[in-house]
């Protein structure tokens, strides 16, 4: 049986998170006994050495001699050990071109890499994410935002809450004009993002009325992919058909820039979609969104002024949209504030991790251990024996240095 590693975060920002608290590792042994869990020691986790030994995971400095190896973000190219198997989020099959180089090592090295990302059941649905505190730090961040650029009122940031419920406390100073919120997306992240605006009062109104009627009081609507997508021939919008060919497709978004204040983007982009809007579309005298929340940060993606991510410590950046430039934030009334943190589950670190190492026990595991016989573990193994495994061969060609991202 397998001997397990649970790595320590070695990438720059820190990442405080963990693949599985210290109850779920000791959950493990018990289920398995033939598994032994060590955990690297660190300095930076959420939940300390200690906590991992006092639940009887053995703590080591090195991992060489394990066979799995779990840890959250990248690993750094220099960490990797030789014929390993990894499961982390590798960010590579987008073709992101930052990550090339990783996934080229991962290659040479004769790693098995199987990214979170692509864990999914047989019907094509992720089995472990992140997703609902990306939502929930993301809307409260875009609140928090606003509240800064307006001066209507001073909360905590969520990373110095202690958890979850304790950022929840934070709700009763928000008071926020009669302005209009838009959520882009119906998964795991819009509804977290979701649950802080209900959490807060904030009522929730349809589409339609978003667009064609004024309110007295705060307001929010959530749209999903047919809400601002259109076939560009006239057909009725098919959601199998724009998850096949979303070249096909063009976005009607700006009936929604013109009425909304704030926009929290929580939708998953594919690189052949359309955008949101364009920079000239920013220009416009009826756009009407001054604090963008790209909860999903994809850089240069469906939100032109997502020019680069942003940290927690400095969350959010101006975007001069006649420039097509950053500018410092909150630094011009014509710019649009940016919110564009990649990490934003890494401010509540120990509900994140929870919640995330809950999944991996119960949906991941089993498979990892034991037959897998539904495909689990195969369908989400990017490469193995210094090769790409068919399912992820169209990436090659981004190996090889021979395309850029998307």
């Amino acid at each position: 049986m397998p001997k397990i590693g649970i790595l320590k975060e070695g990438k720059v920002p820190v990442d405080r998170r963990v693949p599985m608290t210290p109850d779920q590792a000791k959950q493990i042994q018990e289920q398995y006994p033939d598994v032994q869990i060590v955990c690297m020691r660190s300095d930076i986790r959420c939940f300390v050495d200690d906590d991992y030994a006092k639940a009887g995971i053995e703590l080591v400095d090195s991992v060489e001699d394990c066979d799995i190896l779990f840890g959250v973000k990248e690993v750094p190219i220099e960490q990797l050990m030789d014929s390993k198997t990894y499961f982390f989020f590798s960010h590579t099959i987008k073709k992101q071109a930052y990550n090339r180089d990783l996934l080229r090592a991962v290659l040479k090295k004769n790693i098995t890499l199987i990214d979170y990302e692509t864990l999914t059941n047989t019907a094509n649905q992720r089995i472990i994410a992140f997703g609902r505190y990306a939502g929930l730090v993301g809307a409260y961040n875009a609140l928090w935002t606003f509240g800064k650029r307006y001066n209507l009122f001073d909360i905590r940031r969520a990373h110095e809450c202690f958890d979850w419920d304790d950022l929840k406390t934070e709700f009763k100073q928000i008071k926020l004009p009669n302005i209009k919120i838009v959520i882009t997306g119906g998964g795991r992240v819009a509804k977290g993002a979701m649950e802080v605006l209900n959490g807060i009062g904030i009522k929730r109104v349809s589409a339609y009325k978003f667009i064609h009627q004024e309110y007295s009081e705060p307001v929010y609507c959530q749209l999903n992919n047919r809400d601002y997508h259109q076939h560009s021939d006239g057909r009725a919008f098919s959601r199998a058909e724009f998850f096949a060919n979303p070249q096909d497709f063009e976005s009607t978004f700006m009936d929604f820039a013109t009425s909304a204040d704030v926009l929290i983007a929580c939708a998953y982009w594919h690189p052949k979609a359309p955008v949101l809007f364009t920079r000239e579309h920013m220009t416009q005298r009826d756009f009407s969104i001054k604090v963008i929340a790209d909860v999903t940060c994809d850089i240069q993606g469906s939100i032109p002024s997502t020019v680069q991510p942003a940290t927690i410590s400095d969350p959010i950046y101006d975007y001069d949209p006649t420039q097509g430039k950053i500018a410092p934030p909150l630094s011009d009334e014509g710019n649009i504030t940016v919110m564009a943190v990649d990490n934003l589950p890494c401010e509540l670190p120990r509900n994140a991790s929870e919640d995330f190492g809950y999944e991996l026990v119960n949906n991941v595991i089993p498979h990892l251990i034991g037959e897998d016989r539904e495909q689990v573990i195969a369908r989400a193994t990017l490469a193995k024996d210094g090769v790409l495994t068919p399912k992820y061969a169209y990436l090659q060609d981004y190996v090889d240095g021979q395309t850029t991202e998307g």
